[in-house]
């Protein structure tokens, strides 16, 4: 199956990018819109996703990989909500703000702006790319879906 891009967002206070390094893995719950779960259900085990901190910061500062696939919240007991299982891949070398997305002409049509209240959103290969480029950051060889579907499983 081929990878899929996304972008998550997180406010710092909340869960930081930080954190997830520090922890190793997370359930992420609490997505309560439903095009954003929708989001969630669609994700596959070793699909990328940029990890955004919102409100403060306003900046893309990590990559993270999907471990688990979507499955019931436990957090919305008797309520159609999902989560996805997250590990973190990497931090970018330097952040990518909000106005360096915007000023990005590459980048014109990213969800990010164009769907910015949702927490979940798809990416492309190119935008995800750019990213990257801005950030300052190459993936670790690992990122490989096969690689991220062992360690998934370890």
């Amino acid at each position: 199956m081929k990878q899929r891009f996304y972008l998550v967002k997180s406010e710092p206070y909340k869960y930081s990018f930080t954190t997830l390094q520090e922890q190793g893995r997370t359930m992420w719950d609490g997505v309560r819109n439903f095009e954003a779960r929708n989001n969630l259900r669609a994700m596959q085990v070793g699909d990328l996703l940029l990890f955004y901190h919102s409100n403060e910061g306003k900046e893309v500062v990590g990559v993270a990989t999907v471990v688990r696939t979507a499955y019931p919240d436990p957090t919305a007991p008797g309520e159609d909500w999902s989560v996805v299982d997250l590990a973190p891949v990497c931090p970018l070398r330097s952040p990518v703000t909000l106005t360096m997305i915007r000023d990005e002409p590459r980048l014109a049509d990213i969800q990010l702006l164009r769907r910015s209240r949702l927490s979940v959103v798809p990416v492309t290969a190119d935008e995800f790319a750019v990213v990257l480029a801005l950030g300052k950051t190459k993936l670790p060889k690992s990122t490989k879906r096969r690689d991220l579907s062992a360690a998934a499983s370890a």
